[in-house]
């Protein structure tokens, strides 16, 4: 049984993504291009959505033809709508849209301003809610879709501050972990709400992932590793297993999850 189950085309193929769509936001930024090269390695074709034409053609200009460029600024409706109407009558109807991009501004936990304090809730929630809303008439078109929004540890986790004492400039902000607190329950929230419609909603929520800039401070990386079980800071390539899998037939049973990458730190 166990050889007959092994030489099954349907379940070798689980995890092909080939002939999907998979639309994702902020695909070109430190996390984002290791999961457009992984899923599109598995046969997608995916659509990056971003502001910044430039900064795509520098990082996939020279790659293969699976992997695309639509503008999209995500602080606007009609910029997602635009482009989610391009995205569709140029590669076909979406099968994935991943929740990816940010933006936020202020760091000193004690002194935002008002305005950077809605600003940041914004880039990472008012984002996340801005995109699945304008999916949705696609997905219930075809009745299916998946959807996978991008947290983060600070969304499930405080921060220990004791970790930014001799690099107070990267001091994890509170408006970031409000709003990706807010995401892991948006998630869950449309998990629930569009289960009925065949429409599933989950979550990622990587650990430490530090930029190459930060990585410049060796410090910093060492608190870091001290409070990860693995003994190390995360690299983009450990994301690109949770969003294949998340995008493929092999999780269709699955919504409203938190897939937690982060080397245990949140176990602690």
């Amino acid at each position: 049984m166990a050889a007959d189950a092994l030489n099954d085309p349907s379940l070798r193929n689980l995890f092909s993504l080939a002939g999907k769509v998979v639309l994702i936001t902020g695909g070109y930024g430190h996390l984002g291009r290791a999961t457009v090269r992984g899923i599109s390695a598995y046969g997608a074709t995916v659509v990056v959505l971003g502001r910044r034409a430039e900064e795509f053609e520098a990082v996939f200009g020279a790659e293969d033809g699976n992997i695309h460029f639509i503008p999209c600024d995500v602080a606007d409706t009609a910029s997602v709508q635009q482009a989610f109407a391009t995205a569709a009558a140029a590669y076909g109807p979406p099968a994935v849209l991943i929740n990816n991009a940010l933006y936020s501004r202020g760091n000193q936990p004690d002194q935002l301003t008002d305005e950077e304090f809605a600003f940041g809730l914004d880039g990472a929630l008012g984002t996340t809610y801005r995109c699945i809303r304008e999916i949705l008439p696609y997905f219930r078109r075809q009745g299916s879709g998946k959807i996978i929004n991008v947290a983060s540890m600070y969304g499930v986790v405080a921060p220990d501050f004791t970790a930014y004492e001799a690099t107070p400039q990267f001091i994890n902000p509170p408006h970031y972990g409000a709003a990706k607190a807010g995401v892991i329950q948006l998630t869950r929230y449309f998990a629930s709400y569009l289960g009925r419609e065949n429409i599933q909603v989950n979550c990622v929520t990587p650990g430490a992932f530090p930029s190459a800039a930060v990585q410049q401070h060796p410090a910093f990386v060492h608190e870091l590793e001290q409070r990860i079980p693995l003994g190390r800071i995360g690299q983009p390539e450990d994301l690109v297993g949770a969003f294949v899998y998340l995008s493929s037939r092999a999780a269709d049973f699955v919504t409203g999850h938190n897939l937690v990458v982060d080397g245990g730190w949140t176990i602690r």
